[in-house]
Protein backbone atom coordinates (compact mmCIF):
# COMPACT_ATOMS: atom_id res chain seq x y z
CA UNK A 1 0.00 0.00 0.00
CA UNK A 2 1.32 3.59 -0.68
CA UNK A 3 2.45 5.48 1.78
CA UNK A 4 1.56 8.93 1.06
CA UNK A 5 -1.31 11.15 -0.27
CA UNK A 6 -5.02 10.48 -1.07
CA UNK A 7 -6.46 7.41 -2.30
CA UNK A 8 -9.27 5.39 -3.66
CA UNK A 9 -12.12 7.75 -2.26
CA UNK A 10 -13.02 7.89 -5.84
CA UNK A 11 -13.63 4.68 -5.96
CA UNK A 12 -16.16 4.23 -3.11
CA UNK A 13 -19.56 3.24 -4.34
CA UNK A 14 -22.28 6.33 -4.93
CA UNK A 15 -25.20 3.79 -5.42
CA UNK A 16 -28.21 4.14 -2.93
CA UNK A 17 -28.78 0.79 -0.94
CA UNK A 18 -31.29 -1.70 -2.29
CA UNK A 19 -33.48 -4.36 -0.50
CA UNK A 20 -31.54 -7.34 0.77
CA UNK A 21 -28.37 -6.47 0.09
CA UNK A 22 -25.18 -6.19 1.43
CA UNK A 23 -24.64 -2.74 3.47
CA UNK A 24 -22.48 -0.12 1.73
CA UNK A 25 -19.92 1.08 4.03
CA UNK A 26 -16.97 3.96 3.16
CA UNK A 27 -14.51 4.79 5.06
CA UNK A 28 -11.76 8.19 5.21
CA UNK A 29 -8.94 7.33 7.42
CA UNK A 30 -5.99 10.31 7.87
CA UNK A 31 -2.73 10.45 9.48
CA UNK A 32 -0.14 12.88 9.54
CA UNK A 33 3.24 12.33 10.85
CA UNK A 34 4.74 15.33 8.79
CA UNK A 35 4.43 18.36 10.47
CA UNK A 36 6.97 20.72 10.73
CA UNK A 37 9.25 20.99 13.37
CA UNK A 38 6.76 18.83 15.34
CA UNK A 39 6.52 15.46 13.49
CA UNK A 40 4.84 12.58 15.01
CA UNK A 41 5.69 8.80 14.37
CA UNK A 42 2.49 6.31 14.24
CA UNK A 43 -0.15 8.53 12.75
CA UNK A 44 0.24 7.05 9.39
CA UNK A 45 0.89 3.22 10.85
CA UNK A 46 -2.15 3.78 12.61
CA UNK A 47 -4.30 5.05 9.89
CA UNK A 48 -3.25 1.88 7.26
CA UNK A 49 -3.36 -0.35 9.96
CA UNK A 50 -7.26 0.26 10.59
CA UNK A 51 -7.83 0.69 6.39
CA UNK A 52 -6.67 -2.90 6.44
CA UNK A 53 -8.98 -4.52 9.28
CA UNK A 54 -11.52 -2.36 8.17
CA UNK A 55 -11.84 -3.32 4.66
CA UNK A 56 -12.75 -6.77 5.51
CA UNK A 57 -14.28 -9.03 8.24
CA UNK A 58 -12.21 -11.71 9.88
CA UNK A 59 -13.87 -14.15 7.13
CA UNK A 60 -12.54 -12.05 4.55
CA UNK A 61 -15.70 -10.73 3.17
CA UNK A 62 -15.46 -7.09 1.98
CA UNK A 63 -16.59 -4.44 4.57
CA UNK A 64 -15.66 -1.17 4.81
CA UNK A 65 -13.94 0.68 1.23
CA UNK A 66 -11.58 2.92 2.39
CA UNK A 67 -9.82 5.83 1.54
CA UNK A 68 -6.80 6.91 3.22
CA UNK A 69 -5.06 10.60 3.51
CA UNK A 70 -1.95 10.44 4.53
CA UNK A 71 1.63 12.37 5.43
CA UNK A 72 4.58 10.05 6.12
CA UNK A 73 7.74 11.95 7.28
CA UNK A 74 10.69 12.57 4.69
CA UNK A 75 13.76 13.20 4.97
CA UNK A 76 13.24 16.34 2.71
CA UNK A 77 10.27 18.49 3.26
CA UNK A 78 7.90 18.27 0.48
CA UNK A 79 4.76 19.84 -0.28
CA UNK A 80 1.84 19.34 2.45
CA UNK A 81 -0.32 16.80 1.35
CA UNK A 82 -3.29 17.18 4.44
CA UNK A 83 -3.80 20.77 3.99
CA UNK A 84 -6.95 22.20 5.52
CA UNK A 85 -8.85 22.67 2.06
CA UNK A 86 -7.85 19.06 1.40
CA UNK A 87 -8.92 17.70 4.54
CA UNK A 88 -12.12 19.64 4.32
CA UNK A 89 -13.11 18.62 1.04
CA UNK A 90 -12.44 14.72 2.11
CA UNK A 91 -14.40 15.09 4.73
CA UNK A 92 -17.29 16.89 2.53
CA UNK A 93 -17.13 13.64 0.01
CA UNK A 94 -17.00 11.01 2.36
CA UNK A 95 -20.17 12.34 4.10
CA UNK A 96 -21.33 13.09 1.04
CA UNK A 97 -21.55 9.32 -0.10
CA UNK A 98 -24.72 7.34 -0.87
CA UNK A 99 -24.28 4.07 1.47
CA UNK A 100 -25.35 3.36 4.49
CA UNK A 101 -22.39 3.65 6.71
CA UNK A 102 -19.77 6.28 7.29
CA UNK A 103 -16.69 6.16 9.02
CA UNK A 104 -14.02 9.31 9.62
CA UNK A 105 -10.75 8.43 11.44
CA UNK A 106 -7.94 11.12 12.27
CA UNK A 107 -4.79 10.67 13.73
CA UNK A 108 -2.54 13.62 14.34
CA UNK A 109 -1.81 16.55 16.26
CA UNK A 110 -5.17 18.14 18.30
CA UNK A 111 -5.08 20.73 20.00
CA UNK A 112 -7.69 23.98 21.80
CA UNK A 113 -7.85 27.52 20.50
CA UNK A 114 -10.39 30.05 20.63
CA UNK A 115 -12.39 28.00 18.08
CA UNK A 116 -12.72 24.95 20.22
CA UNK A 117 -10.60 21.94 19.14
CA UNK A 118 -9.39 21.42 16.28
CA UNK A 119 -7.32 18.80 14.42
CA UNK A 120 -4.24 20.51 13.04
CA UNK A 121 -3.28 20.39 9.55
CA UNK A 122 0.08 20.26 7.80
CA UNK A 123 -0.26 23.48 6.80
CA UNK A 124 -1.17 25.00 10.58
CA UNK A 125 -0.30 28.56 11.30
CA UNK A 126 -0.66 30.87 14.14
CA UNK A 127 -3.92 32.12 13.27
CA UNK A 128 -5.39 29.38 11.71
CA UNK A 129 -4.32 25.90 12.73
CA UNK A 130 -6.46 23.47 11.05
CA UNK A 131 -10.19 21.89 11.04
CA UNK A 132 -12.13 22.36 13.90
CA UNK A 133 -13.79 19.42 15.32
CA UNK A 134 -17.19 21.18 15.70
CA UNK A 135 -17.06 21.63 11.25
CA UNK A 136 -16.07 17.74 11.30
CA UNK A 137 -19.55 16.96 13.62
CA UNK A 138 -21.30 19.53 11.59
CA UNK A 139 -20.66 17.67 8.25
CA UNK A 140 -21.79 14.56 9.98
CA UNK A 141 -24.64 16.05 11.44
CA UNK A 142 -25.41 17.43 8.07
CA UNK A 143 -25.32 13.96 6.09
CA UNK A 144 -28.36 12.00 4.84
CA UNK A 145 -25.88 8.96 5.66
CA UNK A 146 -27.87 7.10 8.39
CA UNK A 147 -24.91 5.53 10.27
CA UNK A 148 -21.66 7.81 11.16
CA UNK A 149 -18.85 6.74 13.02
CA UNK A 150 -16.20 9.02 13.92
CA UNK A 151 -12.98 8.56 15.62
CA UNK A 152 -10.07 10.64 16.86
CA UNK A 153 -6.79 9.96 17.92
CA UNK A 154 -5.26 13.09 18.90
CA UNK A 155 -4.79 15.41 21.99
CA UNK A 156 -8.30 17.26 23.22
CA UNK A 157 -10.28 14.73 21.34
CA UNK A 158 -12.60 14.48 23.58
CA UNK A 159 -14.20 17.97 22.52
CA UNK A 160 -15.30 16.82 19.63
CA UNK A 161 -19.10 16.95 19.78
CA UNK A 162 -19.49 19.26 22.29
CA UNK A 163 -21.36 22.84 22.15
CA UNK A 164 -19.47 25.50 23.81
CA UNK A 165 -22.63 28.30 22.84
CA UNK A 166 -24.52 25.78 25.23
CA UNK A 167 -22.06 24.66 27.74
CA UNK A 168 -18.66 22.78 26.99
CA UNK A 169 -19.49 19.53 28.09
CA UNK A 170 -23.07 19.01 26.09
CA UNK A 171 -22.67 17.00 23.42
CA UNK A 172 -25.11 17.36 20.58
CA UNK A 173 -25.08 14.98 18.08
CA UNK A 174 -27.87 14.22 15.28
CA UNK A 175 -29.18 10.17 15.34
CA UNK A 176 -26.95 7.77 13.86
CA UNK A 177 -23.64 9.68 14.85
CA UNK A 178 -21.22 7.93 17.06
CA UNK A 179 -17.85 9.56 18.24
CA UNK A 180 -14.75 7.45 19.56
CA UNK A 181 -12.35 9.82 21.15
CA UNK A 182 -8.78 8.97 22.48
CA UNK A 183 -9.03 11.13 25.33
CA UNK A 184 -10.75 13.76 27.83
CA UNK A 185 -11.28 17.61 26.43
CA UNK A 186 -8.30 17.76 28.63
CA UNK A 187 -6.17 15.37 27.71
CA UNK A 188 -3.41 14.67 25.89
CA UNK A 189 -3.09 11.00 23.53
CA UNK A 190 0.18 9.54 23.55
CA UNK A 191 2.37 7.60 21.17
CA UNK A 192 4.44 4.48 22.06
CA UNK A 193 6.81 2.20 20.10
CA UNK A 194 5.24 3.73 16.42
CA UNK A 195 1.93 3.75 17.04
CA UNK A 196 -0.43 5.72 18.93
CA UNK A 197 -1.93 3.90 22.26
CA UNK A 198 -5.55 4.58 21.51
CA UNK A 199 -5.80 3.14 17.98
CA UNK A 200 -3.68 0.15 18.84
CA UNK A 201 -6.65 -0.88 21.45
CA UNK A 202 -8.74 0.30 19.15
CA UNK A 203 -7.43 -2.39 16.24
CA UNK A 204 -7.04 -4.97 19.05
CA UNK A 205 -10.87 -4.57 19.31
CA UNK A 206 -11.54 -4.87 15.97
CA UNK A 207 -9.06 -7.89 15.68
CA UNK A 208 -11.76 -10.00 17.73
CA UNK A 209 -11.15 -8.53 21.42
CA UNK A 210 -14.51 -6.75 21.15
CA UNK A 211 -16.32 -9.30 19.21
CA UNK A 212 -19.73 -10.15 20.70
CA UNK A 213 -21.13 -13.90 21.13
CA UNK A 214 -22.16 -13.20 17.19
CA UNK A 215 -18.54 -12.15 15.87
CA UNK A 216 -19.79 -8.30 15.70
CA UNK A 217 -17.97 -5.42 16.99
CA UNK A 218 -19.69 -2.25 17.30
CA UNK A 219 -18.35 1.26 18.26
CA UNK A 220 -19.16 0.69 21.79
CA UNK A 221 -17.51 -2.54 22.43
CA UNK A 222 -14.45 -0.56 21.27
CA UNK A 223 -14.88 2.17 23.78
CA UNK A 224 -15.38 -0.78 26.39
CA UNK A 225 -12.81 -2.94 25.51
CA UNK A 226 -10.28 0.41 25.51
CA UNK A 227 -11.42 1.60 28.59
CA UNK A 228 -11.04 -1.23 30.42
CA UNK A 229 -7.56 -1.54 29.23
CA UNK A 230 -5.99 1.80 30.01
CA UNK A 231 -5.22 2.50 33.99
CA UNK A 232 -6.29 5.46 36.05
CA UNK A 233 -3.09 7.15 35.10
CA UNK A 234 -3.47 6.62 31.56
CA UNK A 235 -5.55 8.92 28.88
CA UNK A 236 -9.18 8.54 29.32
CA UNK A 237 -11.23 7.76 25.95
CA UNK A 238 -14.45 9.23 25.44
CA UNK A 239 -17.68 7.92 23.76
CA UNK A 240 -20.15 9.88 22.39
CA UNK A 241 -23.40 8.70 20.80
CA UNK A 242 -27.05 8.98 19.54
CA UNK A 243 -28.49 5.91 17.82
CA UNK A 244 -31.51 3.48 17.51
CA UNK A 245 -29.57 0.73 16.04
CA UNK A 246 -26.03 -0.13 17.23
CA UNK A 247 -24.38 -1.99 13.53
CA UNK A 248 -21.07 -3.65 13.56
CA UNK A 249 -17.79 -1.88 12.43
CA UNK A 250 -16.36 -5.17 11.44
CA UNK A 251 -17.50 -8.85 11.98
CA UNK A 252 -15.18 -11.91 13.07
CA UNK A 253 -15.73 -15.01 13.81
CA UNK A 254 -18.19 -15.83 16.38
CA UNK A 255 -17.73 -18.13 19.38
CA UNK A 256 -20.68 -19.67 19.00
CA UNK A 257 -22.52 -20.14 14.48
CA UNK A 258 -25.87 -19.01 14.84
CA UNK A 259 -27.22 -22.44 14.12
CA UNK A 260 -26.18 -23.06 17.52
CA UNK A 261 -27.87 -20.25 19.09
CA UNK A 262 -31.19 -20.99 17.29
CA UNK A 263 -31.22 -24.46 18.96
CA UNK A 264 -31.05 -23.12 22.54
CA UNK A 265 -35.39 -22.98 22.39
CA UNK A 266 -34.92 -26.54 21.41
CA UNK A 267 -33.07 -27.57 24.56
CA UNK A 268 -34.43 -25.28 26.88
CA UNK A 269 -38.33 -24.99 26.24
CA UNK A 270 -38.21 -21.47 28.57
CA UNK A 271 -35.69 -19.56 28.89
CA UNK A 272 -35.20 -20.51 32.90
CA UNK A 273 -35.51 -24.38 32.29
CA UNK A 274 -33.33 -27.21 32.85
CA UNK A 275 -31.57 -29.61 30.28
CA UNK A 276 -31.31 -33.08 32.01
CA UNK A 277 -27.96 -34.53 31.31
CA UNK A 278 -26.99 -38.24 31.98
CA UNK A 279 -23.55 -40.25 31.39
CA UNK A 280 -24.56 -41.24 27.78
CA UNK A 281 -24.23 -37.51 26.76
CA UNK A 282 -20.00 -37.99 27.75
CA UNK A 283 -18.16 -38.87 24.50
CA UNK A 284 -15.62 -40.11 26.28
CA UNK A 285 -16.88 -43.97 27.12
CA UNK A 286 -14.46 -45.08 29.31
CA UNK A 287 -15.25 -42.33 31.63
CA UNK A 288 -19.39 -44.03 31.70
CA UNK A 289 -20.82 -45.82 34.87
CA UNK A 290 -20.96 -49.67 34.12
CA UNK A 291 -24.38 -50.64 31.88
CA UNK A 292 -24.44 -46.90 29.89
CA UNK A 293 -25.18 -47.32 26.37
CA UNK A 294 -23.90 -44.91 23.98
CA UNK A 295 -25.67 -42.52 22.28
CA UNK A 296 -24.32 -40.49 19.68
CA UNK A 297 -27.65 -37.81 19.38
CA UNK A 298 -26.49 -37.05 23.05
CA UNK A 299 -22.60 -37.11 22.00
CA UNK A 300 -23.66 -34.33 19.35
CA UNK A 301 -26.18 -32.29 21.59
CA UNK A 302 -23.25 -32.40 24.60
CA UNK A 303 -20.68 -31.07 21.77
CA UNK A 304 -23.09 -28.54 21.14
CA UNK A 305 -23.93 -27.56 24.61
CA UNK A 306 -20.03 -27.24 25.82
CA UNK A 307 -19.86 -24.73 23.34
CA UNK A 308 -22.60 -22.66 24.67
CA UNK A 309 -20.73 -23.08 28.21
CA UNK A 310 -17.70 -21.93 26.62
CA UNK A 311 -19.84 -18.68 25.58
CA UNK A 312 -21.19 -18.58 28.74
CA UNK A 313 -24.54 -18.84 27.45
CA UNK A 314 -25.39 -22.41 30.15
CA UNK A 315 -23.80 -22.96 33.02
CA UNK A 316 -23.77 -26.81 34.71
CA UNK A 317 -26.09 -26.89 37.86
CA UNK A 318 -24.25 -28.20 41.06
CA UNK A 319 -21.33 -28.67 39.67
CA UNK A 320 -18.28 -26.76 38.28
CA UNK A 321 -18.13 -28.58 35.10
CA UNK A 322 -20.12 -29.98 32.20
CA UNK A 323 -18.53 -33.45 32.07
CA UNK A 324 -19.30 -33.97 35.90
CA UNK A 325 -22.80 -32.84 35.32
CA UNK A 326 -23.58 -35.29 32.37
CA UNK A 327 -21.56 -38.44 34.73
CA UNK A 328 -23.00 -37.47 38.16
CA UNK A 329 -26.66 -37.29 35.52
CA UNK A 330 -26.90 -33.70 36.93
CA UNK A 331 -28.37 -30.48 34.55
CA UNK A 332 -27.22 -27.40 32.69
CA UNK A 333 -29.25 -24.57 32.84
CA UNK A 334 -29.25 -20.65 30.71
CA UNK A 335 -27.00 -18.09 32.14
CA UNK A 336 -28.70 -14.40 32.02
CA UNK A 337 -26.61 -13.97 28.77
CA UNK A 338 -27.89 -17.26 27.52
CA UNK A 339 -31.35 -16.24 28.39
CA UNK A 340 -31.50 -13.02 26.38
CA UNK A 341 -29.66 -14.77 23.20
CA UNK A 342 -32.58 -17.73 23.76
CA UNK A 343 -35.40 -14.71 23.76
CA UNK A 344 -34.07 -13.87 20.20
CA UNK A 345 -34.20 -17.39 19.01
CA UNK A 346 -37.39 -17.41 20.25
CA UNK A 347 -38.46 -14.34 18.64
CA UNK A 348 -36.85 -15.19 15.44
CA UNK A 349 -34.40 -12.45 15.58
CA UNK A 350 -31.03 -14.56 14.80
Amino acid sequence: MPRSGARDLAAIPVERKQPHVMLRKAALLVGIDDYHGRPLDGCVNDADALAILLSHNEDRSPNFKCATLVAPRTAARSEPTVTRSALRDYVHEIFARHVDMALFYFSGHGTVTTRGGVLVTQDTTRSDEGITMAEIVDAANQSEIEHITIIVDACFSGRLGNASAIRDGHAVLNEGVSILAASSPQETAIERSGRGVFTSLVCGALEGGASDVMGDVTVAGIYSYAEQALGPLDQRPMFKSNVSRMLPLRTCRPVVMADALRELTDYFPSARSEYQLDPAHEPDHTQHPPGTTPDAAKERTFSNLQKLRAARLVTPVGEDHMFYAAIRSKSCRLTPLGQFYWRRAKEDLL
